[in-house]
């Protein structure tokens, strides 16, 4: 966590002070840090907890550290410190405390002052805020502070203990300075609780030195029996006493360094940034549809008697064939388990594979009547490869408006399927052969055996056939076509792009184009905007041509029930329109 914890104290002569402070810092060591010599006795002090080691390195010291001190010095100057070490953490000639961090290289350093004069004048002015007018009631207890410019903190001020101040006791703070608000809010259960720990634990030294003091010498008695001379007892040098002296612990800034930096650490991992899936796709939706309704028809199976089968026509459901599959294995509208059993089979790997084999304007012109939702016949005696190029081609469109017989021995109408695989022998009508709502693929043996050259090291090669593609109106060469196909087009030309990063660009595009029919059904549908309103919205979606919009509308039919019904419950009805105008 890029943060700093610092330890502050109120000064009775100086006002507020920093007594000690950790930071993090990634690799190097910053040069007013590392500059000087390391000496020998680099092992001064050595403890590891929580997968961090800490080692106190002898160095020499710059002027934030409190060594030496002149008018340039980020720190405090050496006349306003206090003699007996109460604005004081370190000795001069201490060289601080480093630990290291093996799991991510992240060294947490710890003196009185951190070395960078931005950051000093930050951590000082948190430290005057949190020891005057940032406080809470009562004077001790958490409080959240801080701007933009000089960072956000979370102060948490207490007393110490100590016979010899007024009072008989001092005020001090830990605070904790980050420039990430929503972070250091998110942490505020966590740094409450470690840092309570913290005080509870220095208040407890502290409560044992002060009842030891009193026993020995009552300073309640004492002073009631002097005479009353306000502020002078202050300045004789008994008031300014270190933290050290008043817990009685002589490894005490060795100990909060110790927690400083694990605190640093624990509440940097503790927060982790996760993947947060929004709203379920068009194409999950629908698929949920067909689990539900496969769902409720293999009960009714289940719950009935044994019937005769039906008959040899093929039955079919949007987004998944049911001739292949039986119940129970066709839950998945991809029937991905079928595919993993006959990879060997598949003979289209994807769709820069059928490219290359089909060639690219063939590739276009059957790519061009998917998209709009034309009907697509696939004639051959091979039933995997017609199942590959289905499972092919039906990538670029959504689930919804997938509708497939893979394999039949009579011709099926478009309004049961747009995939749609024959025998050879079939005999297809002619005006579907004359028709510019479909398209036909034939399969045939080549003529040659090196016609088309084998792309991938199959089992079974695509040198042995020939494919004719042939429909009723072909796509020109020079036609625009719907923006979404030349896109498909440039990410299969690219070689750049792996199989798997172009299927990943066929989600986004199909999510991207889907988003648009959503917003043109809510338009047309729902609301029943006049044409000259659509023409405008189909310009602001960048759908305005005319192939844009024919697939526009058949994509349409591939909208989930869940989303139609959604978006006619929510219309408003007039009178209602009405009242709140």
């Amino acid at each position: 966590m890029n943060a700093i914890v610092a330890l502050c104290h109120f000064c009775e002569l100086h006002g507020p002070r920093t007594l000690f402070c950790t930071e993090v810092l990634h690799s190097p060591l910053p040069q007013g840090a590392g500059s000087g010599d390391i000496s020998g006795q680099n092992e001064q002090a050595e403890e590891e907890e929580g997968g961090i080691q800490m080692s106190s390195r002898i160095r020499s010291h710059s002027p934030a550290e409190g060594a030496s001190a002149d008018s340039s010095s980020p720190g405090p100057k050496k006349s306003d410190m206090c003699e007996a070490s109460g604005c004081r953490s370190l000795a001069g000639g201490h060289p601080g405390y480093v630990s290291h961090d093996k799991e991510t290289s992240i060294k947490y350093v710890s003196h009185q002052h951190p070395n960078h004069p931005q950051l000093f004048s930050i951590v000082r002015q948190a430290c005057v805020r949190s020891l005057s007018c940032e406080v809470c009631p009562g004077r001790e207890g958490p409080i959240f502070f801080g701007d933009e410019q000089h960072g956000f903190v979370f102060s948490h001020t207490f007393f110490i203990k100590d016979s010899l101040a007024r009072g008989f006791q001092r005020w001090y703070s830990i605070i904790t300075i980050m420039m990430d608000r929503i972070y250091l809010i998110n942490s505020w259960p966590f740094l409450l609780g470690k840092i309570r720990g913290i005080i509870d634990e220095l208040q407890g030294k502290a409560l044992k030195v002060f009842e030891a003091e009193q026993y020995g010498c009552p300073q309640r008695a004492q002073r009631m029996n002097t005479a009353f001379t306000p502020f002078l007892h202050q300045r004789n040098g008994n008031a300014a006493r270190s933290l050290t002296s008043l817990t009685n612990d002589e490894n005490l800034w060795a100990c909060l360094h110790t927690s400083f930096a694990w605190l640093l650490k624990a509440c940097g991992s503790r927060l982790t940034e996760k993947l947060l899936e929004g709203a379920p796709t068009e194409d999950t939706l629908v698929q949920m549809e067909k689990l539900a309704d496969l769902k409720e028809e293999s009960e009714g199976w289940d719950g009935s008697e044994e019937e005769e089968k039906p008959s040899s026509q093929p039955d079919v459901v949007e987004g998944q064939e049911l001739s292949k599959c039986s119940p129970e294995t066709s839950l998945m509208p991809d029937c991905n388990s079928w595919n993993v059993a006959h990879r060997r089979l598949s003979v289209f790997r994807s769709l820069r594979h059928m490219r290359q084999v089909l060639g690219a304007s063939a590739f276009r012109m059957l790519a061009w009547h998917v998209l709009m939702g034309n009907q697509v016949i696939w004639k051959a005696r091979d039933m995997d490869l017609v199942q590959s190029a289905f499972d092919v081609l039906r990538t670029m469109l959504p689930v919804g408006c997938v509708r497939i017989i893979p394999y039949s021995d009579q011709y099926e109408e478009a309004y049961r399927c747009n995939f749609l695989g024959l025998s050879p022998h079939v005999q297809i009508p002619s005006h579907i052969l004359s028709s510019e709502f479909a398209v036909l693929v034939e399969v045939r043996a080549a003529t040659r055996s090196s016609l088309y050259p084998t792309l991938f090291d199959d089992e079974q090669s695509l040198n042995k056939y020939e494919f004719v593609v042939t429909s009723g109106s072909p796509v020109a060469a020079d036609r625009v076509g719907p923006t979404i196909l030349n896109k498909i087009e440039a990410a299969l030309t690219n070689q750049n792009l792996s199989v798997d990063v172009v299927d990943q660009c066929l989600v986004c595009l199909k999510e991207e184009w889907m988003n648009k029919v959503k917003v043109l059904f809510k338009f047309t549908k729902v609301d029943s905007r006049p044409k000259e309103d659509t023409q405008k919205l189909l310009s602001i979606l960048g759908a305005a041509e005319e192939d844009n919009v024919k697939l526009l509308k058949f994509w349409m039919t591939g909208l989930s029930k869940t989303y139609k019904s959604h978006l006619m419950s929510t219309v408003r009805s007039p009178t209602s329109s009405e009242s709140r105008n």
